[in-house]
């Protein structure tokens, strides 16, 4: 009689899948390259960000109580609103101002410079925050005869300003320009701002070149006053302007200085450079705001010599306008500089330059990880269907041995699977893995 065989028992059928809410490893692993990708986008927003802005910074302006030593003490004040410290450093006027700021071994961040005075100097390195006044070309002589160029002043002389000062400088431009020249017939003296309105008051010299800080208003007005003293009327105006590109043609119209007494009692056109904020290239952008803001309030004034809210202005003449100027002339300070407190808007402000590169990787994370996570659970699922489609091929070619073989294989698989920590998102497809394992056990029991 032949024996038959008992169908073959397998624990494993009992044993219960193991689900989960959600696989928190797998979850981390699909985090990982958002991760990743984050982290290299903060230490890249860290290496490019500016650092806090400085609590203090250095100003070079002119002689010991001169006009811009007194303006700088005005942006003192308004900027101590804010907590940032202004150092006043004296100087022998604009050219020595424009080495303080390219002296790589100085401390000077911003300097008032005139415009005319750049030639003998490396400017790569500086920018320009605006034109803050006009610093007019004041030719006061003596004469009997009224003159109009520069060239009737041959063989005069000529106070053209100290050492080191723009006056001087540009004063030397203007006068070569016109046949003058040191060694020749006129004779050049260097004695600038008072002291050259004074001699000249007294007879002592021809003429005064007073320029800028030296050419206030006050000094103008009491040298129009004094008997036999003349203010030159640049009858070649327009044609200096063209040709020196940072001149610029002003007019004085009559009474300007003295209603009563008419002075000047006729219209009188002046050339004039502007006096800038210069400063060097990495000045703070904070900063560069905060001067600007200043400037405004000390400079944006009507006067004799220009219109309410003209200055300051962001006129190209020898120097580029920073791009950090050029911004906030466009649209003013940023949100944040205008709601809150200068410490606390800088704070939001570099902490946003952060937080920034987070939120762009961020947006694509939140549809990608769904993305990488559910390939991830389903590619454990997938891998056992190989392993299947193996065994079933090998349904109708095994031997008996073989057949035990591969059922001890089925249950080690079955055995697996079960032991999978499977989320419930995924449990339909988990089951009909289960169904595939079920439908090879019976190919293999049955031999078909």
């Amino acid at each position: 009689m032949e024996k038959t065989t008992a169908p073959r028992k397998h624990s494993v059928s009992a044993m219960k899948a193991r689900f989960v809410a959600i696989s928190w490893r797998d979850l981390a692993v699909s985090f990982g390259p958002m991760v990743l990708l984050i982290i290299v986008g903060i230490w890249l927003a860290i290496w490019l960000i500016h650092p806090a802005p400085p609590k203090t910074i250095t100003i070079a302006t002119g002689p010991e109580h001169s006009n811009f030593w007194n303006v700088a003490e005005k942006y003192k004040n308004i900027l101590a609103r804010d907590g940032v410290t202004v150092k006043i450093v004296a100087s022998e006027g604009s050219l020595d101002n424009l080495r303080k700021l390219v002296d790589p071994d100085g401390d000077v961040d911003v300097a008032f410079v005139q415009g005319g005075i750049a030639d003998s100097v490396d400017i790569d390195s500086l920018v320009s925050l605006g034109s803050v006044a006009y610093s007019p070309v004041s030719v006061f002589y003596r004469n009997d005869k009224v003159v109009s160029r520069l060239s009737e002043l041959t063989g005069k002389s000529i106070a053209i300003g100290l050492q080191g000062s723009g006056s001087r400088v540009l004063a030397l431009t203007l006068l070569k320009a016109s046949g003058i020249e040191p060694g020749g017939a006129t004779k050049l003296i260097d004695m600038g701002g008072d002291e050259a309105a004074d001699a000249l008051s007294k007879g002592k010299i021809d003429v005064a070149f007073l320029m800028g800080e030296s050419a206030a208003p006050a000094t103008m007005g009491k040298l129009l006053r004094t008997s036999g003293v003349r203010l030159l009327d640049f009858s070649q105006a327009s044609a200096y302007t063209r040709r020196f590109s940072y001149l610029n043609e002003l007019t004085l119209p009559p009474g300007v200085f003295d209603f009563r007494r008419n002075l000047p009692d006729h219209t009188i056109r002046l050339i004039a450079p502007t006096a800038e904020l210069i400063a060097r290239d990495d000045l703070h952008p904070a900063l560069s705001d905060l001067l600007i803001e200043a400037a405004r309030e000390v400079h944006g004034k009507a006067s004799v010599l220009q219109k309410a809210g003209e200055f300051p202005a962001p006129l190209v003449h020898e120097y580029p306008i920073s791009d950090d100027a050029a911004r906030y002339y466009k649209s003013g300070k940023s949100f944040f500089y205008r709601t809150l407190p200068f410490w606390l808007a800088s704070l939001v402000d570099r902490t946003m330059v952060i937080l920034l590169p987070i939120i762009l990787l961020l947006i694509p994370g939140i549809k990608l990880v769904p993305l990488l996570y559910g390939w991830r659970i389903r590619s454990r699922i997938y891998k056992w269907y190989g392993v299947l489609i193996t065994l079933e091929r090998g349904v109708t070619t095994h031997t008996k041995e073989e057949q035990e073989q591969m059922l001890k294989q089925l249950d080690e698989i079955e055995t697996s699977v079960n032991r999978m920590k499977m989320p419930l998102a995924f449990a339909d497809q988990f089951y009909v893995l289960r169904e595939h394992i079920g439908f090879v056990r019976s190919r293999l029991e049955s031999g078909a």
